[in-house]
């Protein structure tokens, strides 16, 4: 035990020794490092950072890893000075076995971006073992009569080092009768045999004590040794020999259980129960094959008892010994040799090397993945392994060394179409029937902001109710993003725009979260009809991306309006209008015309005319549809000559907004019709048309005048108050009614009975918004000048002047009167 300590002691000097002058070398690309095996926990294997190329920073910040094939992690990476160190004990005959060379392949795995280097680092032995017998003490028994020469094998010391350390050499006991012969046998080994040198005497002695030592190539020299007893037997003097010293036979690992292996034979020269042979297997079978074989005992036949695997053990070399019955029992040996035959059993396998991070969906082509590696355990062909992809996948494999693959982009990504990836790898080998195996390997593809909101209609059309309640719902729009996250959170907005030379955020705001567009006041269809709303979404990606959408507002015409009399002009100053008609008018006699206007549209202006009540019924009809206000009979001598109408003027919407307007007519004796004298004049050009060709020339000629003083007034008033409505809207009206003064007049006369009217136009007859008309009532104390620019809605094509009562003999006067405009 004290020298076994001293050795050990040495031998820690002896490594440490060669860790100052470690080995490394890079081959086909490679880099190999030699320790020699034993080194202590922590001791330096190499330098990566130098080697590899990297910098110092990086070990820590790529996150610099060791990944060992061999399962165990016997060496580990030293962030801090960017070394290979050794991680855990190192058993060389642990690891390789009795192998010559014992390399263990590492892979360093760097990240950001995924990089594999391959790197070898090979294990020297050391002389760390002594040869070793299982069995130390060894019992022979032979027969006296044996013949010199003869000779019995003796047990093989083990001695797990390799090269100049493994077993070399055996010595025995010096003594005078046996010596120490060598065999060779298969794989360049050899066995201890002793031999019979002189023959045995018994009766001088019975029992021999030899002492077998092995010894090693190491330096210095390791032993082990056993104790052998030959005790010296008489009688039976043959023992039983085999045919053959080595029986060879090869077995497919998928034989099954019960399947005869060989069977051996031998023969014994003795007759009766000395020439009785009974097989049996050797003394020092280890339990490895006892569990997996039986034999015979009578017939020397072999069978399967268990099962055999080619990845475990590639061969079983087997003792088998032959005894007869005689007394003593002499025995023969010889060695059984079976090789299993490797059967494609076993699956390939495909391991992850460096587990698979997301992609971003606008990675190049050739954008690594994960790393991953294959291997099968069966050897020859049956150990080559393919990996496949499903077709259509947008990855590929990529080959690097030794079954080693990268997993790379190959196609275009789009996490809107596929957010997950489960990409199954299918690995195949070449066995007959070939064996195969999967795995899924998880890739999610990470968003980038590609996409921008999209709006479920281009434009969106919103029907809303006049004089609707401030901060109600107008409409929501809504969009969608494919994008994830951030990238598909939308935010809305209202673009900036006029209406009316208004900002449009004036007149509505939006919800930013939800797009719900709420207006800020009640609108009045007579002053806005129609605007567009332009609505943003953008999402919160980097950079942000946006789109439009178009929504058109249409306000709906409510009757909020009543119609308004525009004639007789009276009824705008009080609720009784004068009129004058000769007691001599016939039926259909043409009295006066009601005109009204309603400032709604459609049916909501719609104006219809009715007599509520009369001082005599039966005398006056009104047409319900022009305001005509006619007699249905002549006058009579027995009618009143005050009579009094309250005619109602109603609008068709809903509900129905309605104006009286009161007419009062006096029936007067020996009134005549002026308007017939001028059509007299007109057609006798001859005669002079006196008064009347006047009265006309200079009432135009003073509207003109008044009409141009007022319209400078006006338009004087609307720059300074452009903000006011009211009578402001008149004004307006009249500013864009009377634009260019220097304009062709138009006149229309029109008689019907005693009461006439006239049309004055101004410019073009198609132009509405350019054209007045003026209500001349010869007949009343004042003359009535009435300024009407039509709706933009209503589109009046027909604004009537009346001319209330025939024309005097006296000059006419005119009076502005204002008209509120819509």
């Amino acid at each position: 035990m004290t020298k076994r300590m001293g050795y050990r002691d040495w031998r820690w000097q002896a490594l440490w020794w060669h860790h100052f002058f470690l080995l490394w070398s890079t081959i086909d690309g490679q880099t190999r490092y030699t320790i020699p095996e034993e080194l202590k926990q922590g001791s330096v294997v190499g330098n990566l950072v130098k080697d590899l190329g990297l910098g110092l920073s990086e070990i820590f910040d790529r996150n610099v890893r060791v990944a060992s094939e061999a399962g165990k992690q016997y060496f580990g990476v030293d962030a801090g000075k960017g070394e290979l160190v050794v991680n855990d004990r190192i058993d060389r005959e642990a690891l390789c076995g009795q192998s010559t060379s014992c390399v263990l392949p590492l892979q360093v795995v760097i990240q950001n971006p995924l990089h594999l280097h391959r790197i070898e680092v090979e294990i020297k032995d050391i002389n760390d073992n002594s040869p070793n017998f299982l069995t130390k003490e060894l019992s022979l028994k032979i027969a006296e009569l044996a013949a010199v020469g003869t000779r019995f094998p003796l047990e093989s010391a083990e001695d797990p080092d390799v090269g100049s350390n493994s077993l070399k050499s055996y010595t025995l006991t010096k003594n005078d009768c046996f010596a120490l012969k060598m065999k060779d046998v298969e794989d360049g080994k050899t066995v201890p045999e002793l031999v019979l040198e002189k023959p045995l005497d018994r009766e001088k002695k019975a029992v021999h004590q030899l002492l077998l030592t092995a010894l090693d190539g190491g330096n210095p020299v390791m032993s082990g040794t056993s104790q052998i007893t030959i005790t010296v037997l008489d009688i039976n003097d043959n023992f039983p020999v085999f045919e053959k010293n080595i029986y060879k036979v090869s077995l497919g690992e998928n034989s099954a259980k019960g399947a005869f292996v060989i069977q051996t034979t031998a023969t014994d020269a003795d007759e009766g129960p000395n020439g009785e042979v009974e097989f049996s297997f050797g003394s020092r079978t280890p339990d490895s094959v006892l569990s997996v074989f039986e034999i015979n005992s009578l017939t020397g036949e072999i069978y399967l008892k268990g099962e055999v695997d080619y990845e475990t053990a590639t061969s079983y070399k087997i003792e088998i010994t032959a005894k007869d019955k005689g007394i003593p029992e002499m025995e023969g040996h010889c060695r059984v040799q079976i090789d299993v035959i490797d059967v494609n059993d076993n699956a390939p396998e495909i391991v992850l090397t460096s587990e698979p991070q997301p992609v971003r969906e606008d990675a190049p082509i050739g954008s690594v993945v994960a790393l991953l590696s294959a291997r099968d355990l069966d050897s020859g062909d049956n150990g080559k392994v393919t990996l496949q992809l499903p077709k259509g996948s947008p990855f590929s494999l990529k080959p690097s060394f030794s079954n080693n693959y990268a997993l790379v982009t190959s196609g275009v990504l789009d996490r809107e179409s596929f957010s997950d990836y489960n990409i199954e790898i299918t690995a195949t080998d070449s066995g007959s029937p070939p064996l195969s195996s999967k795995k899924t390997i998880p890739v999610s593809i990470s968003d980038v902001n590609d996409n921008p909101p999209r709006f479920s209609q281009p434009s969106y059309n919103v029907y809303l109710k006049e004089n609707g309640v401030p901060g109600s719902i107008l409409y929501s729009v809504s969009a969608s993003d494919l994008d994830f996250g951030e990238n598909a959170k939308i935010s809305y907005s209202i673009l900036d725009s006029k209406v009316q030379d208004v900002s449009v955020s004036s007149y509505v705001y939006i919800n930013s979260d939800n797009g719900s567009i709420y207006s800020m006041h009640s609108f009045d269809y007579e002053k806005l009809k129609v605007f567009q709303i332009r609505v943003q979404a953008k999402d919160q990606g980097s950079p942000s991306l946006s789109s439009n959408a178009t929504v058109h507002v249409f306000i709906l015409d409510q009757n909020d309006n009543a119609p308004a009399v525009i004639y007789p002009s009276s009824a705008a100053l009080g609720s009784l209008s004068h009129q004058r008609m000769p007691r001599s008018a016939k039926a259909g006699h043409l009295v006066t015309k009601v005109t009204a206007v309603d400032a709604d549209s459609g049916h909501n202006a719609w104006i219809s005319y009715r007599l509520a009540e009369a001082t005599d019924a039966s005398l006056f009809t009104v047409n319900l549809y022009t305001g005509e206000v006619r007699t249905k009979r002549p006058v009579s001598e027995q009618d009143d000559s005050s009579q009094r109408l309250l005619i109602e003027i109603k609008d068709d919407g809903e509900p129905v907004q309605s104006a009286t307007v009161t007419v009062s007519i006096l029936l007067e004796d020996g009134l005549h019709e002026p308007i017939l004298d001028l059509r007299q004049k007109a057609v006798e050009p001859s005669k002079k048309t006196g008064r009347i060709t006047l009265y006309l020339i200079l009432s135009l000629a003073s509207v003109s005048v008044l009409s141009l003083l007022t319209f400078l007034i006006l338009a004087i008033k609307c720059i300074r108050n452009s903000r006011s409505s009211g009578s402001c809207c008149m004004r307006r009206m009249d500013c864009d009614g009377y634009k260019n003064p220097n304009r062709n007049l138009q006149i229309q006369l029109n008689t019907d009975g005693p009461i006439k009217y006239v049309e004055v136009l101004g410019g073009d007859m198609l132009s509405q918004s350019q054209s007045f008309r003026s209500c001349l009532s010869p007949m009343s104390e004042y003359s009535d000048f009435t300024f009407v620019k039509p709706s933009s809605t209503t589109d009046f094509k027909e604004m009537i002047n009346v001319l209330d009562a025939s024309l005097p003999d006296s000059t006419w006067t005119f009076e502005s009167q204002q008209v509120s405009r819509e």
